[in-house]
């Protein structure tokens, strides 16, 4: 069981629960083609942003197998919530979990997904004692996987046409870390 004590700080971001306040800016990158091309939702409307802001809020703790936990990043120069990372607890049993993040374009570049990231990594090895954490993405999203990359995590499976997503199949890629690479680095 993880329920961390929140919110988690970076040299420039902290990750912290959503908030009802949090809809506009949720809302502006959600609703956005270049930001949801790869991914299974959107571009959002309103009603399914705050659909997606509902159910951020309550993703807050890693209590059991299934759990996800969602954190908006907030710069903290600016205050501003410019995207969210997830950890999901995917088997208590093979102490196995997932990754994911969505950055707004305007801070993308910057190494905020990674900064943010490589967090949720360590509550996932540290905090949960997992084993292996994976993160799953639409081989065509580069950036994505730089980001992976970065972390030190390693390239598994290229998966081909496996999901059709959007009216069309895609290719996904499989990166993983295991906790003693993790703790290697």
């Amino acid at each position: 069981m993880l329920v961390p004590d929140l919110p988690l700080r970076t040299d420039r971001l902290d990750l912290r629960l959503f908030t009802a306040g949090d809809f506009d800016a949720l809302h502006d990158y959600q609703s956005r083609p270049d930001v949801t091309r790869y991914l299974y939702f959107g571009p959002n409307d309103e009603v399914a942003s705050r659909e997606a802001l509902a159910r951020k809020r309550r993703r807050t703790a890693l209590r059991a197998e299934g759990d996800v936990l969602n954190l908006a990043l907030v710069r903290r120069d600016s205050g501003a919530l410019i995207g969210d990372v997830m950890l999901t607890w995917t088997s208590a049993a093979h102490r196995q979990g997932e990754i994911g993040y969505v950055l707004h374009p305007d801070h993308a570049g910057r190494g905020y997904a990674t900064e943010a990231t490589r967090v949720m990594l360590g509550l996932g090895f540290d905090g949960l004692g997992l084993h292996r954490i994976v993160g799953r993405l639409d081989a065509r999203n580069t950036a994505s996987a730089r980001v992976l990359e970065r972390l030190g995590m390693r390239r598994e499976a290229h998966l081909r046409e496996n999901e059709w997503v959007k009216g069309e199949w895609t290719d996904e890629l499989v990166y993983a870390l295991l906790a003693r690479h993790w703790r290697e680095r």
